[in-house]
């Protein structure tokens, strides 16, 4: 006897079987995953390693051999000889921080209404708070690093850190740029991988100031482009832009409080985590090798429907440490 019921199809079902919300959970986590890499720049600028478990990841320092004339009959592997180089040696151990993770709920009344709207929406806003956290928190360890003032291997050099530079002009920024690339030159930095961290206005600002841009532009031999807005290498340097840059100076109460539970005191002073006084703080730059995330946990993400708030809880989260490896790659610019 028909009772009037039909069978609808379920758009979130995979091939109308099973958990009718199965395709939206993998487009809501796939929106995260693809904001947090949109939005994240510090990622491939330093070294990262995955563990499989554990609290902490050791990455190996080795400083640098010599060398010698030799004379005719001597013996290479005699100590007394002094042809053999030392090579010295040392590691930094990187904590793992406790779970970061930016969490939302959706009203199942919402969700019906605009689902994708409203999924599209919260995700990009959690991909970005973790992208942001992420960036804030290793820029925060490269200026650790560059005001490290102890070599961390014996023969080694002490952090980068340039004061006094004109920032407000492109001249200005175009000479600290160069600076830069000296310093890390007399640090005996590779001349691969080295980047600088601009804020937007910063980077638009060498790149519209007439005394800068016809040195940038690619028509005068440079790499540069005043029609695209881009600035992609200044004195081997590869050049980014990040609001990040600026958030890093300037005091946010709640998340100071939250960075000083890190495991990682990159500053060197108990508790403090990642956190220490950037007011001064206009640029960062360096090199690849500079610093050093250990990861546990990579962005994942949870979901769950629960009856009893009529909702989703959807949650985002990773588990990271940041450290300094080699304070000679990391420059801060005052």
């Amino acid at each position: 006897m028909a009772n009037g019921n039909t069978s609808p199809s379920r758009v979130g079902q995979i091939n109308g079987a099973n958990d009718v919300d199965a395709l939206f959970l993998k487009v809501f986590s796939g929106e995260i995953l693809t904001t947090f890499e949109e939005y994240n720049v510090m990622k491939e600028l330093h070294m990262v390693r995955t563990i499989q478990n554990g609290k902490t990841a050791q990455f190996p320092k080795t400083g640098i051999a010599t060398a010698k004339y030799h004379s005719a009959g001597e013996n290479i592997a005699d100590a007394g000889n002094s042809y053999l180089s030392d090579i010295k040696k040392n590691e930094v151990t990187i904590a793992i921080d406790d779970v970061l993770l930016a969490s939302t709920f959706l009203a199942n009344i919402d969700e019906l209404k605009t689902h994708y709207d409203v999924r599209s929406i919260y995700a990009q806003e959690l991909g970005k708070a973790l992208a942001k956290r992420f960036d804030i928190a290793t820029m925060k360890t490269l200026v650790a690093g560059a005001r490290t003032s102890t070599p961390t291997i014996s023969g080694g050099k002490a952090g980068i850190q340039i004061t006094g530079a004109s920032l407000t002009t492109g001249t200005g920024l175009l000479d600290a740029l160069f600076e830069v690339a000296e310093k890390l030159d007399n640090n005996d930095v590779p001349s691969e991988d080295r980047f600088a961290i601009l804020s937007p206005t910063q980077y638009y600002k060498l790149i519209s100031d007439p005394t800068t841009n016809i040195a940038l532009n690619r028509d005068y031999g440079g790499e540069g482009s005043v029609a695209r807005g881009v600035a992609p290498m200044v004195a081997g340097i590869k050049l980014f832009k990040s609001n990040h840059v600026a958030d890093i100076s300037v005091v946010d109460a709640s998340q100071d409080q939250d960075d000083d539970n890190a495991k990682n005191d990159v500053f060197g002073a108990s508790g403090t985590g990642y956190n220490a006084d950037l007011s001064a703080t206009g640029f960062v730059a360096g090199h690849k090798s500079g610093i050093g995330t250990v990861k546990l946990l990579d962005l994942a993400t949870e979901s769950e429907y629960q009856i009893e708030r009529q909702g989703t809880l959807f949650v985002a989260k990773y588990a990271m440490g940041h450290g300094v490896i080699r304070p000679e790659a990391c420059v801060e610019v005052q």
